[in-house]
């Protein structure tokens, strides 16, 4: 679970263009895996990590409509990119553009999912941004979680619908970088 006792810094952690955060959960989101990078980014040390949700390292100005998009993809056996915001243990923050793909058994059966994440376009952050605190204001009117969530998730379907976007073109769609071949 989230750890919502831990108070935001403000500050902003960083890592190297170079640097991939790996982790791996079960079907639950338990994470089963996480690399040095993950550990040191997050502040946790790998032993503080297995078996935790990976929502302990959820920021509180992620919208919840994302986070359901991410797993409704993932369920329907599909893989998708997202830009998050994430919570070190300290409550330091660090932004990254995530790629999380379901993990098949021989037979075919999601027993997990896996995620690499590397540092976000920084042309496409006040996007995402922008994007998100609109999220946050409609999760907000409504008084159940699960009211405000679909609330969100139905803003990011009309935005798509209207702009004739898939998740993943209008995620892409958002820097520069990416559609004049920049690597992914």
């Amino acid at each position: 679970m989230a750890r919502p006792d831990i108070l935001l810094t403000g500050v902003e952690r960083t890592f190297g263009d170079d640097e991939i955060i790996v982790s791996k959960t079960d079907v639950r989101g338990v994470i089963t895996y996480a690399n040095d990078v993950f550990c040191r980014v997050a502040g946790f040390r790998e032993a503080e990590l297995l078996g935790q949700p990976h929502n302990i390292i959820r920021h509180p100005a992620m919208p919840g409509g994302v986070f359901k998009l991410l797993w409704d993809t993932l369920a329907g056996g599909s893989e998708i990119f997202a830009y998050v915001l994430n919570r070190a243990r300290n409550g330091d923050h660090y932004w990254v553009f995530a790629h999380v793909t379901p993990s098949f058994d021989r037979s075919g059966q999601v027993v997990g999912y896996h995620s690499n994440r590397r540092v976000p376009y920084a042309d496409a952050l006040p996007k995402v941004q922008a994007l998100y605190a609109a999220l946050l204001d409609e999760e907000k009117k409504h008084r159940e979680r699960a009211t405000a969530v679909a609330a969100s998730v139905a803003m990011v379907v009309d935005t798509l619908k209207g702009a004739g976007l898939s998740y993943s073109e209008f995620v892409f769609s958002l820097s520069e970088q990416t559609r004049f071949g920049a690597a992914a």
